[in-house]
């Protein structure tokens, strides 16, 4: 799996120069939107490590702390449903894949209050492997509201990953396949 070490790390190279006039365009707009256009949030890594997971604000600055599809849309900015509509708000986590946090493609990195969650994917290893901005479960519209199937679904891809299915979650994301996780209404 060095090869896909490899190619997240020019990958999210590459990316951040390429996109750094975007990047710096939503951060400006963001800053009028909610005055703090960058979220940092403590999310479970690699073998149950925290790391600061970066991220486009997309909510109201005094949302509370929990997983999307226990988030109210009330709390969603209309920067923010734009952001999320385009996945733009995703670009940020260039910077946790370009420091070895996280990969591209894994599992995505849950909150350490979710702890039925944390309990399905420590049972699978899930933790083993480095935590990604998509997946298996993101393409298939799996989130975090139901653990077990997203366990198993993070273990049948950390199993079967491969180059070819990298780049496949990749694109499939890119062309609109990928939703993450929800948000009630």
């Amino acid at each position: 799996m060095m090869i896909i070490r490899l190619v997240d790390f020019c990958s999210a190279l590459f990316g951040l120069l390429l996109l750094w006039p975007m990047l710096l365009v939503v951060t400006i707009i963001g800053l009028f939107d909610t005055g703090s256009p960058i979220f940092l949030q403590t999310r479970v890594g690699k073998y149950k490590k925290p790391f600061k997971l970066i991220k486009f604000r997309t909510m109201s600055i005094d949302t509370q702390s929990v997983a999307s599809h226990l988030a109210s849309t009330s709390s969603i900015t209309k920067l923010g449903a734009f952001l999320r509509k385009t996945k733009i708000d995703e670009l940020p986590q260039l910077i946790n894949v370009l420091k070895g946090e996280m990969s591209l493609v894994g599992p995505r990195p849950n909150l350490f209050n979710q702890e039925e969650l944390i309990k399905e994917r420590d049972a699978l290893g899930v933790y083993d492997v480095l935590p990604g901005i998509t997946g298996l479960a993101q393409v298939q519209k799996i989130d975090m509201s139901t653990p077990q199937l997203l366990a198993k679904t993070d273990r049948i891809m950390i199993d079967t990953l491969n180059v070819a299915n990298y780049f496949r979650y990749i694109i499939m994301t890119v062309t609109g396949k990928g939703r993450g996780d929800a948000i009630k209404s």
